[in-house]
Parts: structure tokens; sequence; C-alpha cells
């Protein structure tokens, strides 16, 4: 968390905003004291569509390898 004058968040506004949006939470101060916090706002998550999502999985090819084989097979071969 980082903090910032009053003074420096006006002339900075959009730089600020755009570390909130990538996460950084930004006390504003005034005369040294923390008067203000940026955040970014909670965004609602989407609902996963169950139909769709099982369709997806129904249309991909069946593995005739376990994923410890798959994953040792990549990583041996790009070894050696």
């Amino acid at each position: 968390m980082d903090g910032i004058s009053l003074a420096d968040a006006k002339a900075r506004l959009s730089e600020l905003i755009d570390r909130v949006e990538a996460g950084d939470t930004i006390d504003i101060t005034r005369r040294g004291r923390p008067v203000a916090r940026l955040t970014a706002v909670a965004r609602p998550r989407k609902r996963i569509d169950l139909a769709m999502l099982q369709a997806l999985t129904a249309a991909m090819p069946k593995q005739d390898e376990s994923a410890s084989d798959l994953v040792r097979s990549m990583r041996d071969g790009e070894r050696y």
C-alpha cells in the first residue's frame, strides 16, 4: 500500500487510477495523515453456463496417456 499527498494525487490522478485497476491500494494523505484510500471496485463474478461447459468438455478428444505421463514426456523431450 502506497501513500501520496493530496496535491500529488490531484496532479497524477490518471496514473493512480491505472495503478488501482492493476490491484494496488493507495492512501491519500493531507499534512502527512491518511484521509482517503483508493481501491478497485469489486466486480461481480459472471455465472458459468453449465450447459456450455459440458458441451465444451464433451467435444474435447479423450487423452490416451495420463497427465503425469504427458508432463513427463514434455519435460524429457525438451531436455535432450
